[in-house]
C-alpha cells in the first residue's frame, strides 16, 4: 500500500484510537506558499479567538522561529511541555501526544504538520501525531506550506533547486474539515524578509538570492493558489451531487471537448486547448462516448463523435495528456445525451465538437449530433471547429476526379454531341436504320464521358436517349415507342452509355491516383536520398519537407525536462515551439514530434508527412548515434590523454623538484663545507631545475586552454623580425647558435604577438634541444598571401612516415631521456598556429635535418601596426 493510500485509509476509518470518544475531532489547516507568510500567526490567532470565545485552548507545539510578533500571540495561552527524545547524544523536543490526550483540550494548536519526529518518537510523522488526537476527539489548528505536499515535490525542486526531505501525503491535507490559505505577494514577503521578520540577519542575503526570488515566490504561490481552488472545487462538485443540482454553474471555466479518435480529433483537441487557454487556464476534459451496443456505425462515427474513428482509446489518451487535458470514455445509446449528461454532470461551461463529416443529403435525414448538441446545450457554449476531414471523401475525390477544364468542355460537349448524331441521325434516316443511330448516340455518349468524366457523360447519355426517341424512333417527333424492341434499344443504349461513363471516370481517378503515387514516391525517394547521403541530414530533410507540402515552418520538437519542448530542429520561419500550436502534428515517436505550421494539410497530405516523420525519426537517430560516437571517441582521446599526462608527468615534475630540493638541501646543511665553485653550481642547478619546471608547468596550462578552447588571439599586423628578437630575448645568453635570416622589406605578418613568440620559442628550443650541435637557422619568406617562417637543423631528422607523430602531446621520437621535457611543445605550438589562423608543418632539410614551417597569413598593404596588447599576455599575467 502507497504511503497515500495508507494516509486516506487512516483518515478515513473514524475509528477512535485514543480516549474511546465517540465523535472525532476536527482539523483546521493554515496553508502557505512559503516560510513567513503569516501561517502560525493566524494559527495562534485563530486559537485566541476561540479561547476569547470560552473554548478550551492549549498549545501543543508551536515554532516561533524567534519571531517576537508571533511569540506575543502566546501570552495568555496554555502552553503544554514538550516531550524531550534522546537522538545521537542531541536532546530534541518533540509533541508529548500523551500529554495532550491526558489534558483533553478541546482544542490543540499543533504547528508544522509536515515535520518530520526525531526516531523514539511515538509516530514517525507529526501528522500522524495529529490523526491521534483527532481521533480522541479533539480538535487541532495546524500549518503547512504547500512545497511540503507529497505530489507538489517534484515541482517545488524544479522551481526552486531545493528537495523538500519533509512531505505529507495529499491525502492528509485533503481530509481537513477547514482550510484556509494564508496569502502574501511576493514583494510584501521579501521587504518582510529584507526586515529581519522571517530569518535571522546573516541568512537573509542568501534567502533573498536563492530561495526568495520573485520568481520562486510567484511560482509558489500559484500552487498554493491552484492546489486550493481544486480542493474548492471538489467540494462544490460534491454539494452539487449531494443536492442533486444539474444545472451548470459558471464558478469556473471548464471545457469539454468530444472526440472521434478519427483523423481530426487532434485537430478539435488543439482548438479546444486553444479555447481553454484564452478562457483563462481553463479545465481541459476531453471525452469519448462509446454506444452502449459496442457498435461503431458509420452514421454516427461521421457525425463528429462516438464512431470507431481512426485511432485507439491509447492515442487519444496520449494527445490528451500532451495538451494537458484530462481523458474520459463514456458509454451512451444516445450520443448527443451522454455527451450533455457528461459536461453538466462536471459543470462545464463550453462544450467543443469537430463538425460533422457526413454528406449534405445525410445530413437532411439526421442533422447529426453537433446541431442536436446546440439544440440541447442550455447554458453551456457549444463551439463547432471546422476541419480538412468535414466532407473529406467528397473533397478527395474531387480531387482525384477530371480536371476542371476538362469538365469544362465536357458540359458542353454533352449537349452539342447528341445534337450532332440527332442531326446526322435525321439526314441519313433514309438510309440507314434506328441500331445505326443507336450506335451513333453511343458514340457521342462515350466521347463525352471521355471528354468531361461521368457527370457530363450521364446528361449526354439522357439527353441522347429523349432526342433518340423523338426525333429518330417511329412514331417521330412524339415520345411514344410503337415497337417494343425499339423501347429496348434505347433503355439499353442509355445503360450501356452510362455503365461506360462509370469505367472512363473510374480509369481517369485511377490514372490520377497512379499520377499522385508516382509523385509521392519521388518525394520520398529524394527524401531518403538525403538521409542517406549527408552526415546530418535532419536540417536538410526538413527544408526539403516545407518546400514539398508549402509550408512555411517545419520543425522536430523533443519532450525535455519537466515536460518543455524542446526544438531539436527546425527551418523557415517562426517555427512552432509546441505540438498543440502546430498546423500538422505527427508523433514520431515517444516524446518526440514532427510538426509544421503555415497551413492544414489535406488527408493525403497528412498520410505523407506521416511517412516523412520515419525519415526524420531515422535522421534524428543518426544524428544522436554520431554525437555518441563523437563523444566516446572524444572520453577515449581524454582518457589516453590522461593517462599520458599522468605517464608522462609522473617523472617530468619530481625531477625537477628532486633536483631543486637536493641543492636547497645542501645549501641550507651547516655541517656540509663547500667552495664558492660548489655554491654556484648548486644555485645553477636550483636555476635551471626551476626553469624547466616552468616551462613544464606553462606548456601542461597551455595544452589544457587548447583542449578547452580558451585560447582568444587577438590578432594585428607585425613583423617576423619583432617576434624572432622577442624569441632571441628568451635564449640562453651563451648559446650563439641561433642565426637569423629575415629580409627587412618582408610583409608584415596578422597574429598575436604574444602567441606567434611562444611558438617560434617552442620551435628554437625543440631545433636545439634535438638538431645536434650545428647551428639553427630561421628563415623567411612570403609567397601569395602567406608569410613563412622555417626554423631550420641539420640533425637527425624525422623517421619515414614519423612526421604526424610529432604533434601529438606527450610524445618523444627517438631515445631521447625523459628529463629533456614530457612531449608538448610542437603540440602547444600547432595549437597556437592554428588559433591565429596559420599553420605548422614539417619539411625534411636538404642534407639531412628537420626544417619547421609556420605560415601566417599576410597582413593587408597599409594596414597600421601601432601597438596593441596581446590577449595571451593578458590572459597569463
Amino acid at each position: 500500500m502507497s504511503r497515500e493510500d495508507a494516509a486516506d485509509a487512516r483518515l478515513g476509518s473514524g475509528d477512535p484510537a485514543g480516549a474511546g470518544s465517540e465523535r472525532r475531532g476536527e482539523l483546521r489547516i493554515h496553508l502557505g506558499a512559503a516560510p513567513g507568510v503569516g501561517k502560525t500567526y493566524a494559527a495562534l490567532a485563530e486559537a485566541r479567538r476561540r479561547l476569547d470565545r470560552g473554548t478550551d485552548v492549549v498549545v501543543g507545539l508551536v515554532e516561533t522561529h524567534g519571531r517576537p510578533r508571533t511569540a506575543e500571540l502566546l501570552d495568555g495561552l496554555e502552553v503544554l511541555p514538550r516531550k524531550p527524545v534522546e537522538y545521537r547524544g542531541t536532546e530534541l523536543s518533540e509533541l508529548d501526544v500523551e500529554g495532550v490526550l491526558a489534558r483533553a483540550p478541546e482544542v490543540c494548536v499543533v504547528d508544522e504538520l509536515a515535520h518530520t519526529c526525531a526516531p523514539g518518537s511515538r509516530h514517525a510523522k507529526r501528522w500522524e501525531d495529529v490523526d491521534e488526537l483527532l481521533d480522541a476527539g479533539i480538535d487541532v489548528i495546524s500549518t503547512v506550506n504547500v512545497q511540503h505536499l507529497e505530489s507538489l515535490g517534484d515541482v517545488v525542486e524544479r522551481i526552486t533547486g531545493v528537495r523538500q526531505q519533509e512531505t505529507i501525503p495529499d491525502a492528509v491535507v485533503r481530509a481537513a474539515d477547514q482550510l484556509e490559505l494564508v496569502d502574501i505577494t511576493p514583494e510584501a514577503l521579501r521587504r518582510r524578509m529584507a526586515h529581519g521578520n522571517i530569518y535571522r540577519p546573516e541568512k537573509i542575503d542568501a534567502s533573498l538570492a536563492n530561495y526568495f526570488r520573485t520568481g520562486n515566490l510567484i511560482a509558489l504561490r500559484e500552487l498554493a493558489l491552484l492546489w486550493v481552488a481544486d480542493q474548492v472545487d471538489v467540494a462544490l462538485q460534491r454539494y452539487r451531487t449531494e443536492s442533486d443540482i444539474s444545472e451548470v454553474w459558471e464558478a469556473r471555466e471548464r471545457v469539454v471537448v468530444a472526440v472521434t479518435g478519427g483523423p481530426e480529433s487532434a485537430t478539435v483537441l488543439k482548438r479546444a486547448a486553444r479555447i481553454a487557454r484564452r478562457a483563462g487556464s481553463a479545465d481541459l476534459l476531453c471525452v469519448h462516448v462509446l454506444r452502449g451496443d459496442g457498435l461503431g456505425r458509420s452514421g454516427v462515427g461521421r457525425s463528429g463523435v462516438g464512431g470507431p474513428g481512426g485511432g485507439s482509446a491509447g492515442d487519444l489518451r496520449r494527445i490528451a495528456s500532451d495538451l494537458g487535458a484530462s481523458f474520459h470514455t463514456v458509454v451512451g445509446d444516445d450520443v448527443p445525451a451522454a455527451l450533455l449528461e457528461f459536461a453538466r454532470g462536471v459543470n462545464a461551461t463550453q462544450l467543443v465538437l469537430g463538425t460533422s463529416r457526413r454528406s449534405r443529403w445525410a445530413r437532411l435525414v439526421d442533422p447529426g449530433i453537433g446541431a442536436r448538441a446546440v439544440a440541447e446545450s442550455g447554458a453551456i457554449d457549444v463551439h463547432l471547429v471546422t476541419h480538412a476531414e468535414a466532407a473529406g471523401r467528397r473533397t478527395e475525390r474531387r480531387k482525384l476526379s477530371i480536371p476542371a477544364r476538362r469538365r469544362a468542355v465536357g458540359w458542353p460537349a454533352a449537349v452539342l454531341l447528341p445534337a450532332l448524331a440527332t442531326v446526322l441521325g435525321v439526314l441519313i434516316s433514309d438510309r440507314v436504320g434506328l441500331s445505326t443511330d443507336i450506335v451513333v448516340f453511343f458514340l457521342a455518349t462515350v466521347v463525352t464521358a471521355l471528354l468531361g468524366g461521368l457527370g457530363p457523360a450521364l446528361l449526354a447519355a439522357v439527353l441522347g436517349g429523349l432526342l433518340l426517341n423523338f426525333f429518330l424512333t417511329p412514331p417521330v417527333h412524339t415520345f411514344t415507342v410503337a415497337e417494343p424492341e425499339n423501347l429496348v434499344q434505347i433503355v439499353a443504349m442509355v445503360l450501356v452509355a452510362v455503365l461506360v461513363a462509370l469505367v472512363v471516370d473510374r480509369a481517369d481517378r485511377r490514372a490520377a491516383q497512379a499520377a499522385q503515387a508516382r509523385t509521392e514516391a519521388t518525394l520520398l525517394a529524394s527524401f531518403a536520398r538525403v538521409v542517406l547521403s549527408r552526415s546530418d541530414p535532419l536540417p536538410k530533410l526538413l527544408e526539403r519537407v516545407r518546400e514539398a507540402f508549402g509550408l512555411t515552418a517545419v520543425a522536430l520538437l523533443e519532450r525535455g525536462a519537466g515536460g518543455k519542448w524542446d526544438v531539436t530542429a527546425c527551418t523557415g520561419t517562426a517555427p512552432c515551439a509546441r505540438p498543440e500550436d502546430a498546423d500538422a502534428d505527427v508523433e514520431v515517436d515517444e516524446g518526440v514530434h514532427l510538426v509544421a505550421g503555415g497551413r492544414a494539410l489535406t488527408p493525403t497530405e497528412r498520410s505523407l508527412f506521416a511517412t516523412v516523420s520515419g525519415q526524420a525519426l531515422l535522421a534524428l537517430r543518426n544524428r544522436r548515434m554520431a554525437a555518441e560516437a563523437y563523444e566516446a571517441q572524444r572520453r577515449a582521446d581524454a582518457a589516453g590523454l590522461r593517462t599520458a599526462l599522468l605517464s608522462a608527468v609522473g617523472h617530468d615534475l619530481r625531477t625537477p623538484l628532486a633536483a631543486i630540493k637536493a641543492a636547497a638541501s645542501s645549501l641550507r646543511d651547516p655541517t656540509v663545507t663547500m667552495s664558492a665553485t660548489d655554491r654556484t653550481e648548486l644555485l645553477a642547478t636550483v636555476e635551471e631545475s626551476s626553469d624547466r619546471l616552468t616551462t613544464l608547468v606553462d606548456n601542461l596550462l597551455d595544452s589544457s586552454r587548447l583542449a578547452t578552447g580558451a585560447v582568444t588571439p587577438q590578432r594585428r599586423p607585425v613583423g617576423y623580425d619583432e617576434i624572432v628578437a622577442m624569441t632571441l630575448a628568451t635564449v640562453p645568453a651563451d648559446d650563439d647558435r641561433v642565426r637569423v635570416e629575415v629580409p627587412d622589406d618582408l610583409p608584415d605578418v596578422l597574429a598575436d604577438p604574444g602567441l606567434a613568440e611562444r611558438v617560434v620559442a617552442n620551435l628554437v628550443d625543440n631545433a636545439l634541444r634535438y638538431g645536434g650541435p650545428d647551428p639553427v637557422t630561421l628563415r623567411a619568406s612570403a609567397y601569395a598571401d602567406r608569410v613563412e617562417l622555417r626554423v631550420v637543423d641539420t640533425g637527425p631528422g624525422l623517421p619515414r612516415g614519423r612526421a604526424e607523430r610529432l604533434f601529438v602531446p606527450f610524445q618523444r621520437l627517438h631515445d631521447h631521456p625523459a628529463d629533456t621535457g614530457i612531449g608538448l611543445g610542437l603540440h602547444v605550438a600547432q595549437g597556437f598556429a592554428e588559433a591565429m589562423g596559420g599553420t605548422l608543418a614539417t619539411e625534411d632539410t636538404p642534407g639531412g635535418g628537420l626544417t619547421m614551417v609556420l605560415t601566417l597569413p599576410a597582413a593587408e598593404p597599409g594596414t597600421a601596426s601601432a601597438p596593441a596588447p596581446s590577449a595571451w599576455s593578458e590572459t597569463t599575467a
